[in-house]
């Protein structure tokens, strides 16, 4: 079935004058009685009456008018979402990210883009969880892009071999304690200093837990573990009421009446964070502009200052 037929037949509908329909759809009138006549024989239903030299629509057409007419708005409104998607200057940019980017990385990155006047147009529909959850989301198509850590694995399949991970920044590692807690009165501590305190650790399905125990491990310490908890917020919870300390990427929006950060000074390892991208995609204009200014802007503000988040 031709689709220009069904927009023929939907005009003569709305008209129902050949001559006039014929115009304002710029094709000769033979053209459009032919089209029509080629669609009633394909539908085996008469879809106009004639009286005279006037046409009306037919019960059939009535019917058949109203499942046309909803299928054309349908694709014309894909085209116009397609058309928007790929203007450089519009578009929808579905981005995943771990939640403690959320409290200064992401917010820092879509304000400082959204600045210039061209780029206003572009919306962003934003997704926190898991780096898990992320990148499995990402393999089924969920977001354009995630910003998490790395895992060799997601589900059952090597990450290798389904997503591109590009280094962005870097997150420190740090020691929160109660605001009442002995520690609290220094901006900094060796790793060694915890182990004489109750010690809330991540848990094993958490992906800072391999670098936590790598920094434990450097500086010969065993920790008095008391809980394993796998959200860094739930952590922060359990330490601002003294249940234990903690080694926690920086969080931005800690509460410094409550819990306080502090720096290492025997540790040099980092969280490393990525822009992860799934492999042989294609993306919208608007969401690789995005992408190479988070790159940019995270070179240039973070990596080439000496800075961390």
């Amino acid at each position: 079935m031709n689709l220009k037929h069904l927009v023929y037949f939907r005009e003569l509908a709305h008209t129902q004058h050949m001559s006039k329909a014929a115009e304002n759809l710029g094709i000769s009138q033979p053209t459009l009685s032919y089209s029509i006549d080629n669609l009633e024989k394909q539908l085996g239903v008469p879809l106009f009456e004639h009286e005279g030299r006037n046409i009306r629509l037919s019960r059939f057409g009535k019917i058949y008018l109203k499942f046309v007419s909803s299928g054309l708005d349908e694709i014309e409104r894909g085209n116009a979402i397609l058309k928007q998607l790929l203007n450089v200057n519009q578009g929808i940019i579905k981005m995943g990210f771990t939640d403690t980017l959320g409290q200064h990385l992401i917010p820092e990155l879509v304000a400082s883009f959204k600045k210039k006047d061209e780029t206003r147009d572009i919306t962003f529909e934003l997704f926190q969880g898991t780096t898990s959850e992320l990148l499995d989301g990402l393999i089924k198509e969920k977001y354009d892009f995630v910003l998490s850590s790395k895992l060799p694995e997601v589900g059952n399949l090597s990450s290798k071999s389904k997503l591109d991970f590009l280094p962005i920044i870097k997150q420190e590692i740090m020691l929160a304690v109660p605001k009442n807690h002995p520690l609290a009165k220094y901006d900094a501590v060796e790793v060694k200093q915890i182990s004489d305190y109750p010690f809330i650790a991540f848990s094993k399905n958490s992906t800072f837990r391999p670098l936590i125990d790598q920094i434990l491990k450097n500086a010969d310490v065993t920790p008095n573990t008391k809980f394993e908890i796998e959200e860094d917020h739930t952590m922060m919870g359990f330490v601002e009421f003294n249940q234990g300390i903690a080694l926690i990427p920086n969080m931005a929006q800690v509460d410094n009446s409550k819990v306080k950060l502090i720096h290492l000074t025997d540790n040099d390892l980092e969280q490393k964070l990525y822009m992860v991208i799934k492999d042989n995609r294609f993306l919208p204009p608007s969401v690789s502009r995005f992408q190479n200014f988070l790159a940019r802007y995270c070179k240039e503000n973070y990596k080439n200052k000496h800075r961390l988040l």
